[in-house]
């Protein structure tokens, strides 16, 4: 088979092939001993007529439900690759088993509806992304779509990147809407939120849901948090289901906690929400937190500040230009070690987004030299965003950016590490668009704003919408979901909190509030 030819091979030219085919087809055999442990629970939970593979590979969840479900009237595989199409159908069955070679995104799943009885979807989806694809100049993609319904902002930026599986288990939600059927599918656990997000989202209806953590490293050799997401269907229901349970392992009896949905975002304690809900935004505040500046090239964007004063790129080449469009700035890294000094600097050539550029070439013509130098690399950035902008345009900048004092976390690290950020060198700080901030216009204000954040009811709200396993846990949605004004009423500081923001006030009065 192609898998045990790529495993002999040990040339580079083979081993960087067997790379990109793990990569294109998101290959992660599962161990039979863990498809057949997924399939003993299933059975407490459905007696299927039909079951489904849709990402069948070698076929260890095919043998595990022929091992498992003897009853079963028909058991279908699908798989993209012809090497496991062929191992798969070599394995012994009742004569109920049929394995097609086919693409999961033009598969015709009427099959679905041929059967009256129960149906069983499960598998291991592939572990990879659009973009991941994209990059190896994959043809195993989805027709795009932007099926997550974000703005136009989100749509063309990182917002928009989501995983294989996030797709094909979508469609099998949908497709198993009013059945009698249980989807019982191995991915990421960040997949299967955003694939409840989804469901809840777009009230799409099920009866139960789980998620059942697992141990990849043991069973895939990859470190990263992934579980047995299981989602129970039935016809006839009439009301939505908003929470989902999550147990700490395959055979845990009780769950550990419940995640759930409530005014259009995740929730990772579900339980929580009415002893907070007063303190959780329902409509968009003047305390807008944004991300900092996106400019996807920093070898050229972010230079080095020598100790002599002299500045280098990421290339290593000493640049000599002026230094008013030169702002300090801060990384995530920077913010979550907290570090003080600051070495590294951005060009700034904008003041908001879409601005002209030309005024570069005649009012600081070093740095426009410089900016032309590498102008090929800003012509390589493939995101859309920059498309028919000005030169050497940027994103997330605005008079906010300007601002001489901020509050500012990382979104990138596992921890709430709020920062105050002043001027330096007569400077407002700037930072990359891994980092989230507020901006104001005087110290005292910034002051505040990181107290009331660093309270403990503030740590409680976080605890509530935070899912630290995510790629980017802090985020900007989480942030932007404080009601900071009930917040300040709560902690007595009500009357301070109006007097440094009045603006709040003017059109809304605040709930009464009881003691927690």
């Amino acid at each position: 088979m192609l898998k045990e030819l790529f495993e002999c091979c040990n040339t580079m030219i083979y081993q960087n092939e067997k790379n990109i085919i793990k990569t294109e087809f998101g290959d992660w055999q599962t161990p039979l001993e863990l498809a057949q442990r997924i399939c003993l629970l299933i059975s407490k939970q459905i007696t299927p007529d039909l079951i489904v593979e849709p990402n069948c590979g070698i076929g260890a969840f095919l043998q595990a439900a022929i091992n498992i479900f003897p009853h079963a009237r028909r058991i279908l595989g699908l798989d993209i690759n012809p090497d496991y199409v062929q191992a798969a159908r070599s394995m012994r069955n009742n004569g109920n088993l049929e394995v097609i070679q086919g693409d999961f995104f033009a598969y015709d799943w009427k099959c679905l509806n041929e059967f009256k009885g129960p149906v069983l979807i499960l598998g291991n989806p592939p572990w990879v992304t659009n973009a991941e694809l994209m990059r190896i100049k994959s043809s195993n993609i989805p027709m795009k779509a932007n099926f997550n319904g974000l703005n136009g902002m989100e749509a063309i930026t990182g917002k928009s990147n989501f995983d294989i599986s996030e797709w094909m288990l979508i469609k099998e939600t949908e497709l198993l809407q009013d059945k009698e059927a249980l989807l019982s599918m191995l991915c990421k656990t960040t997949v299967a939120r955003k694939v409840l997000s989804y469901v809840w989202k777009n009230t799409l209806r099920f009866s139960t849901a789980e998620m059942r953590l697992i141990n990849a490293r043991q069973y895939f050799g990859v470190a990263v948090d992934a579980c047995l997401l299981l989602i129970r269907f039935q016809p006839g229901l009439d009301r939505e289901n908003n929470v989902c349970e999550i147990f700490n392992s395959l055979e845990d009896e009780y769950p550990s906690s419940t995640l759930g949905f409530y005014r259009g975002q995740l929730v990772s304690q579900i339980d929580r929400v009415n002893k907070y809900a007063d303190f959780i935004a329902t409509k968009p505040s003047l305390f807008c937190w944004r991300s900092g500046i996106k400019h996807d090239c920093s070898k050229v964007m972010e230079l080095k500040k020598l100790p002599d004063g002299y500045f280098i790129n990421g290339f290593n080449e000493l640049v000599e230009i002026e230094k008013d469009l030169l702002f300090p700035m801060h990384k995530s890294s920077d913010l979550a070690n907290g570090r003080e000094n600051i070495s590294k600097y951005m060009l700034v050539p904008q003041c908001v987004v879409g601005s002209d550029t030309k005024f570069i070439a005649s009012v600081y013509p070093k740095m426009w030299k410089y900016l032309l130098l590498h102008e090929e690399l800003f012509d390589k950035r493939k995101s859309s965003i920059y498309s028919g902008k000005p030169k050497f345009s940027i994103f997330g900048v605005g008079d906010y950016t300007f601002l001489p004092w901020k509050v500012a976390i990382s979104g990138l690290y596992k921890n709430l590490n709020f920062r105050i950020i002043g001027p330096y060198e007569g400077k407002p700080v700037v930072f990359d668009d891994t980092c989230y901030f507020l901006s104001f216009k005087f110290k005292e204000e910034a002051v505040m704003i990181k107290d009331i954040l660093e309270s403990n009811i503030c740590f409680e709200i976080f605890k509530m919408l935070i899912f630290w396993d995510s790629k980017r846990p802090v985020t900007k949605d989480v942030l932007n979901s404080l009601n900071l004004p009930a917040i300040s009423q709560f902690l007595g500081r009500e009357k301070e909190f109006k007097e440094r923001f009045p603006a709040f006030f003017e059109h809304q009065q605040l709930p009464l509030l009881e003691s927690l």
